[in-house]
């Protein structure tokens, strides 16, 4: 049986869980539909925000299983990104350096850009560490 390595954090799930009236553990774990939910209801009226502190670690295990570990740290990624994303720090980390520079001179697409990898980021992480994987 193949050791599943991990890819998010208990740590950093509990962290943004903290914000988690945004959605933003919700989005950490690949869950963008129930994190634009919380979003824009406030974690549930604050209900399903309470619920999340005893699901983050099954949360945590789901997100381990479905996204690809590799040399790009998915913890790193979405802490960049929750906390500088309008200036595009999350995308030079990817290497992303043009579209890093678009974020940085238009405040994260005007607010689009930031939502749209709070969708993809995920996603984005996992090409990456799969193009490397199979380079390296």
């Amino acid at each position: 049986m193949n050791a599943v390595r991990d890819t998010h954090s208990k740590v950093i799930g509990y962290l943004l869980w903290l914000f988690g009236f945004t959605g933003a553990h919700r989005f950490y774990y690949g869950k963008p539909l129930t994190g634009t939910l919380w979003f824009f209801t406030l974690g549930l009226l604050g209900i399903g925000w309470f619920i999340d502190l005893f699901l983050i670690p099954s949360m945590d295990r789901q997100a381990d299983r479905r996204y690809v570990p590799g040399p790009t740290d998915y913890s790193v990624a979405w802490l960049l990104l929750t906390f500088l994303g309008f200036f595009g720090i999350h995308r030079f980390y990817l290497g992303k350096l043009g579209t890093g520079l678009l974020y940085l001179l238009t405040v994260g697409l005007f607010g689009l850009g930031y939502l749209y990898d709070y969708w993809t980021l995920n996603s984005q992480i996992s090409e990456i560490n799969h193009r490397a994987n199979c380079n390296g």
